[in-house]
């Protein structure tokens, strides 16, 4: 982990000495969820747009249209889960779009939403497209499945799964 940190601050680095180029937008992607799972927001300022957008059918209610308020998400997050990590397991891009296909793990020891914390650990797969335009990340398109996670924290049950019998 922290060699492929220092492989993209080299990169990112290399890049910005070159102001022709710019850094591909797998590397900015990459190196922002470095960031994020490094807790480091200040490096966030240099790989994500002041105007992001993010959008996602998962959290409807989360509005994220600028850069304080994709870190503001974030520390919420780590509220909820604050041991949180994505592990990266594909990533396919073209041009300025990257897709990502991610394992987010941790604990729920904090409120998430509505739900108490269950002291439950996640193992949720999710998937994310970003925009990345001169050089920093634009937009973000990510979505997972709520049932999964709400399930694996034990604040409901799948429907149609049988009920434990208290004898």
């Amino acid at each position: 982990m922290r060699r492929r940190l220092l492989v993209v601050f080299v990169i990112l680095l290399v890049g910005a000495c070159a102001p022709e180029s710019q850094p591909s937008a797998e590397i900015v992607v990459l190196a922002m969820i470095d960031a994020v799972n490094a807790r480091d927001f200040d490096a966030l300022d240099t790989l994500i747009a002041a105007d992001v957008r993010r959008y996602s059918a998962a959290t409807p209610t989360v509005e994220v249209r600028s850069l304080d308020d994709f870190k503001a998400f974030l520390h919420a997050d780590l509220a909820a889960v604050p041991d949180a990590r994505q592990q990266v397991n594909q990533v396919f891009s073209s041009g300025d779009m990257v897709a990502v296909h991610v394992t987010y793990s941790g604990t729920q020891t904090g409120q998430m939403g509505p739900f108490p914390p269950s002291g439950g650990r996640i193992e949720l797969p999710f998937i994310g497209l970003l925009r990345v335009a001169n050089g920093r990340i634009a937009e973000i398109w990510v979505e997972w499945d709520n049932l999964n996670i709400l399930t694996q924290l034990g604040h409901i049950r799948p429907p149609g799964m049988v009920p434990e019998v208290i004898e």
